[in-house]
């Protein structure tokens, strides 16, 4: 399952990034970020990235131009959350939910099954993405979050970007994951390109955070074969979809949990020992940042007060009542026993008082 993602490179970083070899050329290729209007939706980097915003993906540049390389590539800005080509109306409201879909049936499927035909493949790019650990039982607040990367070079930190452009020989290694694309036009004719994410059931150390996971592409020539559809039929591109095992991971804060946030302070690790098989050991979790660790300890304080203040009704069980005997006086107390004793207990009339 992938819900958030994180990509906070500016498009010309990005290019720089997504480098690529091709046969009769000496140097790597850049793709080319090409901008669409979207109906009005831009790409704006974000360490939190949900369903519904923009990001750039790898595309085939023969879908922009028929004179194309199948080979070449292009960058281009994309909504998450594929809109059904044959929807009415706003876009925002076709009901389906769609920035995941599944590898089984993909082919057959009324929605993604004419995309695949189209050789409508992307490839989706970004620094990691963010997986919440549902394998145990336990409320969805209360589940650990975890950022999802590939390995990277000793000397590059994915939480301090400062580190990425070191000049010691390393490189970002951006994760990239299969997905299709579509087109869909509204009733003006504006176009709104959209994409979504292929995954399938989780296979090694991963399955420990949950039980699907998106088709990550490791190598160049995955990425490739993945992109030039006329050269490699949709059959055969599924069938090079095989689960990653080389990923790394380690576990950040919820504060990611709310897709507001787009905070740096998102994709930070949490300190609590060191990782272990690319998870995290047990242990206290403590944020690093220390603006962070003040929140959370003003937070903690109000739920505390919160609970140790009684409620109303706690407020009027604890108050003892007033004892309306306390207002009688002496007479008025004597005469209510007496008409509240039984009746074979009250003192008998003497008959020979008049």
């Amino acid at each position: 399952m992938c819900g958030r993602t994180c990509l906070t490179l500016e498009p010309k970083d990005l290019e720089s990034c997504c480098k690529y070899n091709k046969t009769g050329h000496s140097k790597p290729k850049q793709p080319r970020y090409r901008n669409e209007f979207n109906c009005g939706k831009k790409y704006v980097p974000s360490f939190n990235v949900a369903p519904t915003d923009v990001t750039p993906v790898l595309v085939s540049a023969v879908h922009f131009d028929d004179s194309a390389d199948s080979g070449d590539r292009l960058l281009v800005p994309m909504m998450w959350g594929m809109v059904p080509r044959w929807h009415k109306g706003d876009f925002r409201k076709h009901g389906l939910t769609t920035n995941n879909c599944r590898l089984e049936g993909l082919a057959f499927s009324k929605l993604y099954g004419p995309p695949l035909a189209a050789g409508q493949r992307c490839v989706i790019v970004c620094e990691g993405f963010y997986e919440w650990q549902t394998v145990k039982p336990m409320k969805p607040s209360d589940r650990p979050a975890f950022f999802v990367h590939m390995p990277q070079d000793e000397n590059i930190k994915m939480e301090d970007k400062s580190t990425w452009q070191s000049g010691n020989g390393g490189q970002l290694q951006l994760l990239r994951i299969a997905g299709l694309f579509d087109v869909w036009n509204d009733e003006n004719g504006d176009k709104l390109y959209s994409y979504t994410v292929i995954t399938f059931e989780t296979e090694g150390p991963f399955s420990s955070i949950h039980h699907r996971s998106p088709a990550i592409l490791e190598t160049d020539a995955q990425v490739s074969d993945w992109l030039d559809f006329k050269r490699v039929p949709a059959n055969r591109a599924l069938n090079l979809l095989q689960p990653c095992q080389s990923l790394k991971w380690y576990r950040v804060s919820n504060i990611v949990n709310n897709s507001r946030n787009k905070s740096d302070q998102c994709n930070k690790p949490l300190a609590e020992g060191k990782l272990v098989d690319g998870g995290s050991t047990k242990g206290p979790v403590v944020p690093k940042s220390k603006m962070m660790q003040s929140w959370l300890i003003v937070k903690k304080r109000k739920i505390d007060e919160a609970e140790q203040k009684p409620s109303i009704d706690e407020k009027v069980k604890k108050e003892p009542k007033p004892d309306p005997e306390q207002k009688l006086s002496q007479e008025e107390k004597v005469k209510r026993e007496q008409e509240t004793e039984p009746i074979d207990k009250k003192p008998k009339k003497d008959p020979d008082v008049p």
